[in-house]
C-alpha cells in the first residue's frame, strides 16, 4: 500500500529532478510560497504603506501557526530575524553581576549560541562548557551535575546540530527550575521532525527558525517566552516595536508592551513570513507524530546500510536518542558530498560529523537506497 505522507511531494517543486535530503539545513520549498510571495507584493502594490494594516496583525498570526506547532498559547510567540538576534534579545534580559551568575551549555552547541554567551564573560558571566566524551552524545547527568545554585540560565539545543542527538531537555528543564535557572531551549533542529510541547516541558524561553524542518525559508525564526514570564523581562535590546504603543513614537523611557512583544524590536521582515506560512501549514496537516514515525524508519534504514559499508556513524544509533539526521563519515567523505551533489543526490558535508544525510517524510525507501548505492560507488572509487 502506498505511503500517503508521499502525496504531499508533488507540492515541493525540487524533488522533481533531484534526491532531497539536506531538511537539516534547508527545507524543500513549497510549491504554495509562490502564492505567499504573490499575496505580499499583491498589498505592497495596491495598498501602499497601508498594507501595514494587514501586515502587522499578519505577524502574530504567523507567529501563532507556529505556536499551534508546538502546542505554545496563542499570544506567548513572536516572529524575528534569526536565532542569533533572539539570543541577543534574550541575553540582553539579564544581569550577570550578581553571585547568580552562571550560564552551562555543551560543546556540541551550535556555535551562535557559544558566540553570543560566551561574550558575556566581559559582562561577569560565569560560563561552564560541558564536554561531550564522544562528539554524538551529551549524557544527560553530565549537564544535570553542571547545574547549580549559582546558575542563571542554560542556553541549550533540544537536538544537537552535527549528531541529531536529542537531549533530555525535560530533564534539564526540571533541574534548572530546581536550582532558580531558566532554559533557553533552542528547538530549530527539532520542530518539525520531532514532537515539540513547549507546555509539556514547561520551558522557560524557546527560540528556533523554520529554514529547516518546517520548509520556511530564511527569514522567519521564532520566539517563545512562557506566559508567566513575559512581564518579567526587559530586554535591553529592543526597538519601536517593542512599545507599549509604538506609533506614539515616544521619546521617554521605553514602556514596555505588556505582551510578548516587548521581546519584538525593530520592524518584521514580512516577505520572510510570507514565505514560511506554507510550510507550517504542510507540517500541521501531516502532522509531526506521522513524521517522527517515518523518519525513524527511514534513519534506521540509513544507519543499516551505513554500518554495512563500514562507514563510522556520527549519529546516535539508538532511534528514540535519535532525530532526523544520520551523519556518516569515511576517509575523502568530503569529496564524496561533493560527488553526490554533482549526482542530484542534494546532501551536505560537516567537520567532526561527515555527510549528513536527512530525509524528511517527502522521502522515499527507494531513494534511501539510491543515495547509499550512491555512497558506495564513490567510495569504491576513491579506494
Amino acid at each position: 500500500m502506498a505511503d500517503p505522507l508521499l502525496k504531499w511531494r508533488r507540492e515541493f517543486p525540487i524533488l522533481a529532478d533531484s534526491v532531497y535530503m539536506i531538511s537539516n539545513s534547508l527545507g524543500a520549498m513549497p510549491r504554495g510560497v509562490y502564492a505567499e510571495l504573490k499575496e505580499f507584493a499583491d498589498l505592497w502594490a495596491t495598498k501602499g504603506v497601508l498594507a501595514w494594516d494587514e501586515w502587522v496583525p499578519m505577524v502574530r498570526s504567523t507567529a501563532d501557526m507556529v505556536g499551534a506547532i508546538v502546542n505554545a498559547p496563542p499570544g506567548t510567540m513572536i516572529m524575528h530575524q534569526n536565532v542569533s538576534v533572539l539570543q541577543h534579545v534574550l541575553i540582553s534580559c539579564f544581569d550577570f553581576r550578581g553571585r547568580r551568575n552562571g550560564v552551562v551549555y555543551s560543546d556540541l552547541e551550535f556555535p551562535t549560541v557559544h558566540y553570543n554567551w560566551k561574550a558575556r564573560e566581559a559582562d561577569g558571566a560565569r560560563v561552564t562548557i560541558v564536554k561531550s566524551p564522544d562528539g554524538v552524545h551529551l549524557p544527560t547527568e553530565l549537564m544535570l551535575d553542571a547545574i547549580d545554585e549559582r546558575t542563571l540560565v542554560v542556553p541549550i539545543s533540544y537536538v544537537l546540530f552535527r549528531s541529531a542527538y536529542i537531549q533530555d531537555a525535560k530533564a534539564i528543564i526540571r533541574r534548572a527550575h530546581q536550582v532558580g535557572a531558566v532554559v533557553v531551549l533552542d528547538a530549530y533542529q527539532a520542530v518539525g521532525t520531532i514532537p515539540v510541547d513547549v507546555q509539556d516541558l514547561d520551558v522557560d524561553f524557546m527560540v528556533g527558525g523554520s529554514v529547516k524542518w518546517l520548509c520556511g525559508g530564511p527569514g522567519a525564526g521564532y520566539l517563545y517566552v512562557r506566559k508567566d514570564l513575559v512581564r518579567k523581562y526587559r530586554p535591553k535590546s529592543c526597538g519601536w516595536f517593542s512599545h507599549r504603543k509604538p506609533f506614539a513614537f515616544d521619546m521617554g523611557p521605553i514602556d514596555y508592551a505588556d505582551d510578548v512583544m516587548r521581546f519584538m524590536g525593530g520592524s518584521p521582515g514580512v516577505p520572510a513570513l510570507y514565505s514560511a506560512r506554507a510550510g507550517y501549514r504542510i507540517i500541521r496537516r501531516v502532522g509531526v507524530k506521522a513524521i517522527r514515525a517515518r523518519s525513524q524508519r527511514m534513519t534506521a534504514r540509513i544507519v543499516e546500510r551505513a554500518q554495512e559499508l563500514g562507514l563510522t556513524v556520527n549519529t546516535p544509533l539508538d532511534p528514540a536518542l535519535r532525530a532526523g539526521t544520520v551523519s556518516v563519515d569515511f576517509p575523502g567523505a568530503e569529496k564524496a558530498c561533493e560527488g553526490l551533489i554533482r549526482q542530484k543526490f542534494i546532501v551536505d558535508y560537516r567537520p567532526k560529523a561527515g555527510i549528513r544525510i536527512s530525509p524528511h517524510f517527502y522521502n522515499t525507501d527507494d531513494e534511501i537506497e539510491a543515495i547509499m548505492d550512491a555512497i558506495a560507488r564513490l567510495r569504491r572509487r576513491r579506494r
